[in-house]
């Protein structure tokens, strides 16, 4: 059976695989603007009310689509889906306090390297063996982490730990997912991280109005939004659900590997539109060290499948 499929299979790989490369650079992109969108807003909204309105959208959604069609799955482990919402929030917190006190580049760089924590973490907790190429792809990448993370008198300490530390929640957000596939439908686990998203930012904008700090990563003050910011940080969230439908999309349409590579672009695109922004260009080594960041990620991608119901 195999034999008589081969050809069409092969066939269609050359069909979609230009499109799927498109729709990754699409969600690249996407994901992108959403993180330079969020570093312009920084200046008036604290980082927990933007993870608020960046789930927004997607929670919205996965309800509707669940009206439409409901969940088929068997559940019963409610303690791991709570979580992967939780831990998967908290690098969302993450994310955008590093967007807005580095540069978008060096952010989404500290984002990506993601990889090198979860082939870590596999082999760890997992006993996934790795091979030779896949452990020097791991030093590669944290030589490049230590390229970027040269702290400098302008960027404090403990800003880059956050951007890493980021990274790392990333990764066992991700590493949750693999026990959850079995017992709960994609749209449950995503929708844990979107509830979860939208719960714990607002708990956060209560306690702070109650201990107000100004450079707080968990606690941030709910500020109302004036005209055109409505759109604009919906607009973010939307731009937010669209990157993870394309994502997710092109995963589906060729080898998840080969793929995940081009999500890498997000870095390149993250440093261009940082640049447009007003960022100051990274110097050598901090270039050097995302390239070697991205050559990380390319490596251990080509042979690891990213989860896509983490998107």
């Amino acid at each position: 059976m195999q034999s008589s499929t081969a050809e069409p299979i092969q066939k269609n790989n050359q069909r979609y695989q230009p499109s799927a490369v498109v729709l990754m650079l699409l969600a690249s992109l996407l994901f992108a603007i959403m993180t330079l969108t969020a570093k312009q807003l920084s200046t008036r909204f604290d980082a927990v009310e933007l993870v608020f309105f960046r789930n927004l959208v997607g929670a919205t959604f996965i309800l509707i689509s669940l009206q439409r069609r409901p969940m088929q799955q068997p559940g019963g482990k409610p303690f791991l889906l709570i979580f992967r919402g939780v831990v998967g929030t908290a690098s969302l917190y993450m994310l955008f306090y590093s967007v807005r006190t580095l540069t978008l580049g060096t952010a989404s760089a500290y984002q990506y390297t993601y990889p090198i924590f979860l082939s870590i973490l596999s082999f760890l907790f997992f006993g996934e063996k790795l091979n030779r190429r896949e452990w020097a792809a791991i030093g590669l990448g944290f030589v490049g982490i230590l390229f970027i993370f040269r702290p400098d008198v302008t960027m404090p300490l403990r800003w880059h730990l956050i951007g890493l530390s980021c990274a790392l929640l990333t990764a066992i957000s991700y590493l949750s997912i693999r026990g959850l596939n079995r017992y709960y439908d994609t749209r449950a686990i995503v929708l844990s991280f979107m509830l979860s998203g939208l719960i714990l930012p607002a708990l956060s904008m209560v306690l702070g109005e109650y201990w107000p700090e100004s450079e707080s990563l968990w606690l941030g003050r709910f500020v109302w939004p004036q005209g055109w910011e409505w759109l604009v940080l919906l607009g973010m969230g939307a731009a937010a659900l669209a990157a993870q439908l394309a994502m997710t999309r092109s995963l589906g349409m060729d080898k998840a590997g080969r793929v995940s590579a081009v999500g890498y672009s997000n870095i390149v695109f993250s440093l261009l539109l940082g640049l447009l922004l007003g960022d100051a260009l990274p110097s050598l080594p901090v270039l050097l060290g995302i390239t070697l960041v991205i050559s990380s990620g390319v490596l251990i991608a080509w042979r690891k499948r990213t989860p896509a119901s983490a998107k």
